[in-house]
């Protein structure tokens, strides 16, 4: 990711750090290690007049590794080499029937509006309005209105009853029942728009009270308020319940006690407006189970840390993926001798430092049938780890230990290709490509000042080795055009930490010159529950690109960074490619929660079937 998320430390500091570091490579390379006679330091670490050290080999150990591949020899603690959760739980949809009794399982809830409830002005006791609502109590022996009795609980959108446990005496199968609020009965009849939609809000409650009671069956109970679309409605909901139980624990030695166990949920619903569209319904709940599958391939590859997720076990990951779907996937995975031959200048310059070997991955998708219109392209930044090159990411501030989410492009590229596969989308030819490499310091590195060459025959002079990402997709966008024949394109990246100074952690930057690709990204968001925010494309800005030894430089000023970063990527994009680019730097990670969030797997899942659409009139 570009430096300019970095806040870099004191250059005494970096001279002593580097020092310290290179004694300890020396001793662990061994007597046969070249001694290294000084530290290796870039010219902006040098003190103000100073002269930048000498460029020299640097001897460097085996680096550790939990799993790096299916077939590499595995080295020290293992963790299991997984790309997705071996099951979700099944959603299934069902109508109601007025005995709550009849329904079996473990945590059975209730979702009420703030109308269904009354609070007495004097007391302040809640008691239940809805006639349907006091006939499930009267069957259920009054277990709602021990739930309510509680306290605690108006009915509000998200907020939860206290769960209460109910017996055999009471008639009732279910072993936990509880009220979730929907909020105010208008929205719900209303809203659907992820991020305040109160079915959003209802499967993520739901998800943490299953989990808080290790509930393996769940039922929600739909009664009153059907909104306009219920089938989107429903689909919010199982997505929500399904992503919620999400919980970062692979890596640990031991198995969390509070890692969800649910296994299958039953939405139950109202006979009536619910029900009009059953086959839509239907349909909802097998998308929410695709998308949620996507997402959580996004959400494990940008999880584990960078000895376990290297270029090979993104190509690992492609692999499942194809196999899953063999009918409508073929794979392909170039070796740095392939990409070579292609003349990839650009993306081996960055992967020349590492010792993990690089991976250019390509996935096709093709419609069942083979009848294609359009061939088109989802491209992600894969770089697995970032250490910013000789523009080396240092002092606080500089996330280097979180840069195992640089390749949060690639994980949404791949989360993508997951739901397509599901999903099969007619229509269109849809290419899945990543540039995976690392970013590392070595003395065959990438140095600043250095000229490149690319596919495209365009030369880069490239003054900052931590604006890389960039370089890998400008290799990657042509091998979309020029080998695949993409005439639409939509690359996703976390590529400037300008962007989230911009639009803060929930946002994703939207950059193109063409409105109508502007659009269709901007449905699929909408569609996919992701925030995006189209930005200004200010072509004058290329002029801060502008090189005297090459056809551009890599970066400009601290002004406009990631429009800067954008324009150059446009650079290896022709005129009649339809082209957008979403900087996705801000939302691919959590920051109060510690955990990835998935983003943009859906979005580019949605754009891409999209695609295969007929054209509206």
């Amino acid at each position: 990711m570009a430096q300019s998320m970095a806040l870099r430390g004191s250059a005494r500091i970096l001279r002593q750090l580097a020092r310290r570091d290179a004694v300890a490579i020396a001793r662990v390379a061994g007597a046969n290690a070249r001694p290294i006679a000084a530290p290796v330091t870039a010219a902006w670490m040098a003190a103000p007049g100073a002269a930048a050290a000498p460029r020299r080999g640097m001897a460097t150990a085996s680096r550790p590794s939990l799993v790096t591949s299916a077939a590499a020899g595995d080295a020290g603690a293992k963790a299991p080499l997984t790309f997705e959760p071996e099951t979700l739980p099944k959603v299934n949809v069902a109508p109601f029937s007025t005995q709550i009794a009849e329904w079996k399982g473990d945590l059975l809830v209730i979702a009420v509006t703030e109308e269904d409830l009354v609070t007495d002005a004097d007391s302040g006791v809640v008691t239940l309005k809805s006639d349907r609502l006091k006939a499930l109590n009267a069957n259920s022996s009054g277990a709602l209105g021990d739930a309510l009795a509680q306290g605690g609980f108006d009915g509000k959108q998200g907020s939860a009853s206290k769960v209460v446990r109910v017996g055999n005496a009471s008639g009732i199968s279910a072993k936990y029942i509880a009220l979730v609020g929907l909020g105010k009965a208008a929205k719900v009849s209303t809203s659907t728009e992820w991020g305040t939609s109160p079915f959003q809000a209802l499967g993520t409650t739901v998800a943490a009270l299953a989990k808080g009671h290790r509930a393996k069956t769940l039922g929600v109970v739909l009664l009153e308020a059907c909104p306009s679309e219920p089938s989107g409605a429903i689909g919010q909901l199982a997505s929500a319940v399904l992503l919620g139980g999400y919980e970062s624990s692979r890596f640990k030695s031991k198995k969390s006690p509070t890692a969800s166990v649910l296994e299958s949920v039953d939405i139950v619903l109202r006979t009536g407006g619910w029900f009009t569209n059953e086959a839509g319904l239907t349909k909802a709940v097998s998308k929410a189970h695709a998308v949620a599958a996507g997402t959580m391939v996004t959400r494990y590859l940008v999880e584990a840390p960078p000895n376990v997720c290297t270029p090979t076990h993104l190509a690992d990951c492609a692999r499942h993926i194809a196999a899953k779907f063999p009918d409508t996937f073929k794979i392909e995975v170039l070796d740095k001798a392939a990409c070579q031959a292609m003349n990839m200048g650009l993306y081996l310059g960055v992967a020349e430092a590492s010792e993990e070997p690089p991976r250019f991955i390509h996935l096709t998708y093709t419609p069942k049938g083979g009848a294609a219109n359009k061939k088109v392209a989802v491209v992600g930044k894969g770089l697995t780890f970032d250490s910013g090159g000789y523009n080396l990411k240092a002092g606080p501030g500089s996330m280097i230990e979180l840069m195992k989410f640089d390749m949060g492009g690639a994980a949404a590229t791949l989360g993508a290709a997951r739901i397509v596969g599901a999903m099969q989308p007619a229509g269109a030819e849809i290419h899945f490509i990543v540039a995976a490499c690392e970013n590392m310091v070595a003395g065959k590195g990438l140095r600043p000042g250095d000229v490149l060459t690319g596919a495209s025959g365009k030369t880069v002079e490239v003054n900052n080795t931590d604006a890389e990402g960039r370089l890998t997709l400008a290799d990657a966008l042509w091998f979309a055009q020029e080998k695949c024949g993409a005439t639409s394109i939509v690359d996703a990246a976390t590529l400037t930490g300008a962007c989230i100074i911009a639009l803060g952690n929930d946002i994703a930057g939207l950059f193109t010159p063409s409105d109508s690709a502007a659009a269709a990204v901007e449905k699929a968001a909408k569609a996919a529950g992701e925030k995006v925010w189209r930005m200004p494309f200010e072509s004058g800005y290329f002029d801060q690109l502008k090189s005297a030894c090459a056809d551009m430089k890599n970066t400009g000023g601290r002004a406009g960074g990631s429009i800067t970063a954008a324009l150059f990527l446009k650079q290896f994009v022709k005129e009649e490619v339809e082209w957008a680019h979403l900087d996705i730097a801000g939302p691919v990670w959590d920051e109060k929660a510690g955990l990835p969030t998935g983003f943009g797997a859906a979005t580019l899942a949605e754009w891409a079937a999209a695609q295969g659409a007929p054209a509206s009139k």
